[in-house]
């Protein structure tokens, strides 16, 4: 391996090469390539890149606009479109800047981006401006971006076809190298023929990272022999549409497929002439073809032995017909691998009609005829393909053809067994959720009884948050979908939420369109002050929240309402006169008015993105409030309140003897405050206090041998698993450029999209020896070789276990317990940890280290957010990365985040599987003690009764609980019976919240001060929920609360004053029933009544909560009780149902 000396500039310096780039930031160098070539050419041209972002284009902006100063100084002009057609329409007018003699420059080579449904709505521009065409010296390539798979869209979607029908040529890179390669060759032949030309891009070739050769005269541009019409191809003034129609037709089209066949984009790769079998493929399924041949044992010397040859199509469409036709010259069986709606296969059927001479095409089908006279499929056009499926039907096909030779067997017995194993169960998910602190989390609520219909952005995820909350439109159509809808439904009224992007973007003629037809609608403008979804750009065509709420009132919405987050910092001053204002927590109350309103009305919610808080924050550009939340657990009974007012993943489970209560994940909390909504007398809020970020334990590392690498043999295939936001990706990005700086292959692959949202996050990378020895770089079936998880649901999905083989496979993952979602609704929720921990041991045995890094990387620097990095070093010291520590030191300083800290995050990981024993031992102290045996946990209950009231209420315990034999029942009586007698009145909060402080310590220094926020019942309001409201009390209320402590002896007394509320009678009344219950049906325990019995004294364990939340619990235990009771007295039966 040769070192090469690396700084993250190179990418956008021409002069160096190799280098290290994604494709968007190859778009980026492709500008700079084409303005250093036309300078080469003695041409005086400008570039000109606009467009809208979107999954796998969503950050061709952020580069761009980073690469700013060598753009300026190339002379390219980026500008973020509004939306897509219209960005498309200032790309047409680029074109025209010479027409008039007024044009500054020799010519304006462009660039469009946007996803495929972006293609969709830019039809109308498309097909005009491809018409008029291009400037001789100018060019446009429109970089499209595909998601074959839904990952990231509403809908799966290829656009081809669309620039087909408009007529446009379409290149289709197989990589990072290639965009930059094709979209050269493109500007070309966009000159040449005076088309526009696609640029097709997707998630395995643009969100792709690899080592590409950066030289500006890499690629040698051939001008054919074309006859050209009177007055060219290029754009011209007074044209007419049915010239214009002509000259595609009979001219471009022709020229397009000329200047293909002069510059050898279709080419055959493998094989000679003479051969019987082709293969032929584009894109990103030419690397899967590849990768499918190298599984099947063949090689360029077995394929040409085997009669096969190999043809690689650059550009699409048009199809080179006599490059082709020379290639298929001799051939019995073409088989075409091409994944979607089939372009290259029709073309080819084409090509071959007249001249069939017994030649077969495969493709779709295998043979048969046309519709539905098809042969049996082949190659889906549904999904995508991949190569562990093209090799499996390739290998059939040899076999069919005579050339089932030993190898392609071995290779297909090797594939059955890999697909055999990859039958993994789904055990848990992790979906992608609203960030900490999300606005969405309280702004897409609906009022009781109203319903509404999500959008597009991530508030489209409140859809599987049990928010009333289904169905979407595409990008703009928000909305338009009620107004056909409502005549013809029972329901005279919805929600329809909207982005304050897609506002800008094209919402706002939705909105109009409802207008016009007098539809009941209540918009919710979302205005979070960020493109969340992409990476919180700013806002295209920059309306602010009072410009906005100043359009709805010029289009004449006579209702619109302003909910805003009180805690930032909004000038109500700008907003037009006459417009309400609310606080947040007026939000339900306003929904509640505005569904009885008639027609189009409106409420703009005001609170920005978490995400962007957080960056904003670090910049010190956003307010920080001097204020953190902290969970007193003795107070908190685990009802999970809430985590169901907030929606916030901040809200961790937290296990201690007395159940599982909450806590508060500080280094994910963005300050939103929402979970003080819950009703619950435990939150505490501190001001003044210091996050405890110093080492809490220290650590002195010892000398470490380091690890003998592994040697590759082809590629060394890497998985990363992590959950999104938590930096998984840097550590893919460091790993990719370690190997560039030892000077190897890399390609790496982010699988994140809206998984991002912290959803499971996959990342591809292979190593290689060399750039060339990497083809796809999507790790198939049974081909990892090395895991590093982030995560252990992730690690353990389905999805990722198939990617893994026995023998094979080693790996570290991350064993902490890091909750889904789902846990802020059900606070019932368990990660089956175990079950997803063997999972992982059954696949990897003795390859595989579990590690709690989360906690080891909390104890040792302080933050959690370093368990990644851990990841990574533990899985370099057990010699699973073939990359060297000099070169991961250096690509982890060249990264430039928190530089120092990385790397002893690395050495610390390191060190966890040079002494796993050492690691474990550090870990052990700060997992909490549970009692372990029954009696333990009865001693601990009973001492615990001693301290709530004295020792008569722990005799009284003891007497039950000692009465019974049956272990299993004893220990539900006991956690049960415990449960009703410690009912947490006002004297036990104000003893247990006295106990806040030196808890805080143990999470906060400095010296804080203290507020606490309850609602005691003599003094509480109602408010708008019907729920009783919260205060805030400081410091000083400690001093009440030992006196309140101290009178307990007054508890269930006549003289207790809070003894006659409805509550305290409910619990008090439990406790009697609870006693009665147990002296009726113990003595009915056997074998049939045992489960019931058990259930029935638990069902104490789910009456949690305070208030109005304990009353709903009750009654929920109270039919659960009824159903037991009933199973208990006829015998038993069905003991299964009754105990669930």
């Amino acid at each position: 391996m040769t070192k090469q000396t690396v700084t993250l500039n190179d990418r956008f310096d021409l002069d160096k090469s190799p280098v290290l780039l994604n494709g968007t930031q190859a778009l980026v160098r492709l500008m700079l390539t084409q303005a250093a070539r036309d300078r080469a050419a003695g041409l005086d041209t400008a570039g000109y890149v606009t467009g809208y972002r979107g999954s796998p284009l969503g950050a061709v902006d952020m580069q761009m606009n980073r690469a700013a100063k060598q753009l300026a100084e190339a002379n390219v002009t980026f500008e973020e479109g509004l939306n897509e057609d219209l960005a498309a329409t200032a790309l047409w007018g680029s074109q025209q800047a010479e027409l008039r003699g007024e044009g500054k420059y020799d010519g304006v080579f462009g660039l469009w981006y946007g996803k495929g449904p972006g293609v969709d709505r830019s039809g109308d521009v498309m097909r005009h401006a491809n018409m008029a065409g291009t400037s001789t010296h100018g060019g446009v390539l429109m970089a499209m971006g595909d998601d074959h798979t839904g990952e990231s869209s509403t809908v799966l979607h290829q656009s081809e076809w669309a620039m087909v029908d408009a007529y446009m040529p379409v290149v289709s890179p197989a990589g990072v190298q290639e965009i930059i390669d094709y979209g050269i060759y493109g500007y070309a032949l966009s000159r040449f023929s005076g088309l526009w030309v696609g640029l097709k891009t997707m998630k395995d070739t643009v969100e792709a990272t690899a080592v590409v050769d950066g030289r500006i005269d890499r690629m040698q541009i051939v001008t054919p022999q074309f006859e050209m019409p009177e007055g060219g191809l290029n754009i011209r003034l007074g044209d007419t549409p049915h010239a214009q129609e002509a000259r595609v037709i009979d001219h471009k089209r022709f020229a397009a497929e000329a200047f293909s066949h002069a510059n050898k984009m279709d080419k055959r790769v493998w094989g000679k002439p003479g051969a019987k079998i082709g293969f032929v493929a584009a894109g990103k399924n030419w690397l899967d073809l590849e990768h499918a041949l190298t599984l099947l044992g063949i090689d360029a010397d077995e394929a040409e032995r085997l009669g096969i040859t190999t043809y690689k199509v650059g550009q699409v469409f048009p199809l080179d017909m006599k490059g082709f036709h020379d290639w298929a010259e001799g051939l019995d069986l073409i088989v075409v691998v091409e994944e979607k709606r089939k372009l290259i296969e029709v073309q080819i059927k084409e090509a071959i009609f007249d001249d069939r001479r017994g030649r077969r095409v495969y493709g779709w089908h295998k043979g048969g005829g046309a519709g539905s006279m098809h042969g049996p499929e082949l190659f889906p056009t549904r999904g995508a393909l991949d190569p562990i499926w093209i090799a499996e039907k390739l290998g059939e096909i040899l076999i069919e053809e005579g050339r089932g030779t030993d190898a392609v067997k071995a290779g297909l017995s090797s594939l059955a067994e890999a697909r055999a194993g990859d039958n993994a169960e789904e055990i848990a998910a992790r979906l992608p959720y609203f960030c900490a602190g999300c606005p969405h989390n309280s702004s897409t609520k609906v009022s009781e009884g109203s319903r509404a219909y999500a959008g597009i952005g991530c508030h489209y995820m409140v859809q599987w948050m049990d928010r009333e909350t289904t169905g979407f439109t595409h990008m703009g159509g928000e909305g338009a979908n009620w107004i056909g809808e409502a005549p013809f439904s029972n329901r005279r009224h919805v929600f329809q939420n909207l982005g304050d992007g897609t506002y800008n973007h094209s919402g706002v003629q939705a909105i109009r369109a409802a207008l016009a037809a007098g539809t009941n609608i209540t918009y919710k403008i979302l205005y979070n002050d960020a493109v969340a979804m992409t990476g919180g750009q700013p806002n295209d065509g920059g309306l602010t929240a009072p410009q906005i709420v100043a359009e709805l009132r010029a289009m004449e919405v006579k209702h619109v309402s302003v909910v805003y987050d009180e805690k930032e910092d909004v000038d109500l001053n700008d907003f037009p006169k006459g417009v309400e204002t609310h606080e947040r927590a007026d939000l339900m109350e306003v929904q509640t008015r505005f569904a009885e309103i008639e027609g189009v009305s409106a409420i703009v919610y005001i609170q920005t993105c978490a995400a962007e808080k957080r960056r904003r924050r670090k910049r010190g550009t956003f307010p920080d409030p001097d204020k953190r939340v902290f969970i007193n657990t003795d107070v908190c009974e685990g009802c999970g309140d809430c985590g169901v007012q907030s929606n916030c993943v901040a809200i961790s489970p937290v296990e201690t003897e007395l159940g599982r209560k909450r806590e508060i994940d500080q280094s994910a909390c963005n300050k939103d405050f929402s979970c003080l909504k819950g009703f619950c007398p435990s939150f505490v809020t501190v001001e003044g206090a210091e996050l405890r970020k110093e080492e809490t334990a220290s650590l002195e590392l010892p000398e470490m041998p380091e690890p003998k690498l592994p040697e590759i043999n082809g590629t060394h295939n890497v998985v990363i698993t992590g959950v999104g936001g938590t930096g998984v990706v840097t550590i893919g990005a460091v790993l990719a450029q370690a190997a560039q700086i030892d000077g190897m292959g890399a390609g790496m692959m982010e699988m994140a999209g809206l998984a991002q949202k912290g959803g499971a996050v996959h990342i591809h990378c292979r190593l290689a020896n060399a750039p060339d020895d990497i083809n796809a770089i999507r790790v198939a079936t049974g081909e990892c070789d090395t895991l590093i998880g982030g995560d252990l649901v992730v690690s353990a999905g389905a999805k990722t276990i198939g990617l893994m083989k026995q023998g094979r496979t080693g790996g570290v993952v991350n064993s902490h317990e890091i909750v889904t979602g789902d846990f802020t609704r059900d606070p019932e929720f368990h990660l089956p940890a175990d079950r997803l921990s063997l999972a992982l041991e059954a696949r990897l045995r003795d390859g595989l280290q579990l590690v709690d890094a989360s906690e080891l990387a909390r104890i040792t620097m302080g933050d959690s957010i370093f368990s990644n990095m851990m990841i990574f070093g533990a899985a370099w010291q057990r010699g699973l990365i073939p990359v060297s520590y000099e070169a991961i030191k250096q690509a982890i300083e060249l990264n430039g985040a928190a530089v120092q800290r990385n790397l002893r995050a690395f050495e610390i990981g390191r060190w966890a599987a040079h002494a796993p024993d050492e690691a474990e031992k550090l870990l052990v102290p700060n997992v909490i003690e549970k009692s372990k045996s029954l009696e333990e946990k009865i001693a601990f209950r009973a001492d615990h009764l001693v301290a709530y009231q004295g020792k008569g209420l722990a005799k009284r315990y003891r007497k039950l609980v000692d009465g019974i034999d049956d272990g299993e029942l004893r220990e539900a009586v006991a956690k049960g019976y415990h449960k009703l007698l410690a009912y947490k009145d006002e004297y036990e909060v104000a003893r247990l919240l006295l106990s806040s402080r030196d808890k805080a310590k143990g999470t906060f220094s400095g010296d804080f001060k203290m507020t606490f926020h309850l609602a005691p019942p003599l003094l509480a309001k109602t408010g708008a929920d019907g729920r009783p409201v919260k205060k805030e009390f400081g410091a000083w209320m400690e001093r009440p609360m030992r006196v309140l402590a101290k009178m307990k002896r007054l508890r269930g007394t006549p003289l207790d004053p809070f003894g006659y509320t409805a509550e305290r009678k409910m619990e008090r009344a439990l406790i009697k029933q609870f006693e009665q219950d147990m002296a009726e049906v113990l003595p009915k325990l056997d074998a049939s009544t045992r489960e019931a019995i058990v259930a029935l004294a638990e069902l104490p364990l789910q009456i949690r909560g305070f208030g109005p939340v304990k009353q709903v619990n009750e009654a929920k235990a109270a039919k659960r009780r009824e159903e037991l009771l009933s199973v208990i007295q006829a015998g038993g039966a069905p003991v299964a149902k009754a105990a669930q």
